[in-house]
């Protein structure tokens, strides 16, 4: 599937590929502002046919209790999916903006590999446990738990990692025996409908088990969230959308999964090497642009080092500039879109208004004349409770702040409406494991440690969202569990 203007993806409903009866809708280059493509516009009334046809495979099919075959399909999926990692390489670049590296690991091939541990998770999972004999009031009865796919699961996706949030959500629910409407970003469809089209074409994976619906109408994922036979939506996107998805869900109480925003901190403990811990800070905070819920946008360090940390993280910085994601050794592309980078703008405007100095970047890069570009940014002379270190901003701008002790640094970090992610630097085994329990997050790395994978559950505390996702305890959220008890 070469990128060529005239492309235009289709819908999968019900295992057909259809067009959008809505039409079209332009695919943009966000490193080139250039229409690469049109992706199929759906409508209502092709969300109302994804819904049905989920609905019935999952009420008319064994798909639900076949645990071998889901594996098998899972794994052929993955192995099909490899088989075009060139053109999705391709397609990912120039739909997301990414930089070809991450295409090697969390961009494309990692999410796509996880599929094999959701196959062996279907084939492994303790699916009927024996609670054996006991005899409530005086009858003597036979117990045990089964564990059973919740049903049909509305998945509703962002742009920025889109094939690892897809797969996500794609992958533990098929495992666990469920059916999916996925709706992507109206950003990055092409990265959704490729993977319908391989689905269709190259796996036994049943009709109506998988439906992936692309449109820039975002009531349809309202639509998704509100219809009484969807029972579960398992979204991820910011904490204001979550709210919507909540409340609109609750008509119908059905479950909600939400991974929501982030303001994570990077804690630099006095006794860290201060140089790597700071050219570490800088690198996470320009990955994929600053694109990503869990990346590190607070750098908070010792008071008494903190003119040093500042002028080290400005030169770290400066050396990792903004640039072509095709080009090699990019760690930095664009933004996704003009108004996302407008907003970025603002708040680095936002922090000087309120007082911030702008230590390195704050514009444009002087060689890009065109895509969504934004130089990585460097802010200091503001507290924890400005604007900029309070609210995610999804680009590459990194607050520094000065604490006073450990303690202090522990407050500052949850001193957050968010919970998501963390990172601590030191040397003291014991200081550090403190900081570790006192940080209210659901995942910290320390020293560089990386918890991304497959069986880690990946979510957060407080608004940054509910549940967990991959891992045993992300394959957990799309069950329910079922008590039967039988005279022995």
């Amino acid at each position: 599937m070469p990128l060529r203007p005239e492309y235009t993806s289709d819908l999968l409903i019900d295992g057909k590929l259809v067009p959008g009866s809505g039409g079209a809708f332009d695919v943009v280059n966000p490193a080139t502002e250039e229409v690469i493509g049109q992706a199929s516009q759906a409508t209502a009334a092709d969300m109302d046919a994804a819904i049905a046809a989920a609905r019935t495979a999952f009420d008319t099919t064994d798909w639900s209790r076949d645990h071998a075959f889901r594996a098998r399909c899972l794994r052929q999926l993955r192995d099909a999916l490899a088989g075009h990692f060139d053109e999705l390489r391709e397609l990912t670049v120039a739909e997301v903006g990414c930089p070809v590296f991450l295409t090697h690991g969390p961009q494309l091939e990692g999410p796509v590999n996880d599929l094999g541990y959701f196959a062996d998770l279907a084939e492994s999972y303790t699916w009927t446990v024996d609670l054996g004999e006991a005899s409530p009031m005086g009858i003597k009865n036979h117990r045990e738990l089964r564990s059973e796919a919740i049903g049909v699961v509305g998945a509703i996706t962002p742009w920025n990692f889109p094939h690892q949030i897809n797969f996500a959500k794609i992958g533990p629910a098929l495992a666990a025996g469920c059916t999916v409407v996925l709706k992507p970003a109206p950003d990055t469809p092409w990265c959704a409908a490729l993977v319908g089209k391989v689905i269709a074409e190259e796996t036994d994976i049943p009709a109506g088990v998988i439906n992936i619906v692309t449109s820039t109408d975002h009531e349809l994922g309202a639509q998704l969230t509100a219809d009484p036979r969807v029972d579960l939506i398992s979204f991820t996107g910011s904490t204001a959308t979550g709210r919507a998805v909540m409340t609109t869900a609750a008509a119908s109480l059905k479950k909600v999964f939400l991974e929501l925003g982030g303001k994570s901190a990077f804690l630099v403990l006095d006794d860290a090497d201060l140089g790597s811990a700071c050219a570490m800070a800088a690198f996470n905070v320009v990955t994929h642009a600053g694109q990503g819920c869990a990346i590190t946008t607070r750098l908070v360090v010792p008071r008494e080092k903190l003119a040093e940390a500042t002028e080290l993280t400005r030169n770290a910085l400066a050396g990792l500039p903004a640039a072509d994601p095709e080009k090699p050794g990019t760690i930095c592309g664009p933004l996704i879109s003009a108004r996302q980078r407008d907003r970025v703008e603002e708040y680095i405007a936002l922090a000087v208004a309120e007082g911030g100095t702008v230590e390195t970047g704050g514009d444009r890069p002087a060689d890009a004349d065109r895509g969504y570009f934004v130089s990585p940014t460097l802010i200091s002379g503001l507290d924890n409770s400005a604007r900029v270190a309070q609210e995610e901003i999804f680009g590459p701008v990194l607050v520094i702040l000065a604490h006073d002790g450990d303690d202090d640094a522990i407050a500052i970090a949850n001193d957050s409406p968010y919970g998501l992610s963390g990172q601590v630097w030191g040397t003291d085994p014991d200081r550090i494991d403190r900081v570790v329990r006192g940080v209210r997050t659901g995942t910290m790395g320390i020293n560089g440690g990386i918890w991304y994978a497959a069986d880690v559950p990946f979510g957060g505390y407080k608004q940054s969202g509910i549940g967990r996702e991959m891992g045993v305890a992300g394959f957990a959220e799309y069950l329910e569990t079922k008590a039967v008890a039988r005279p022995a």
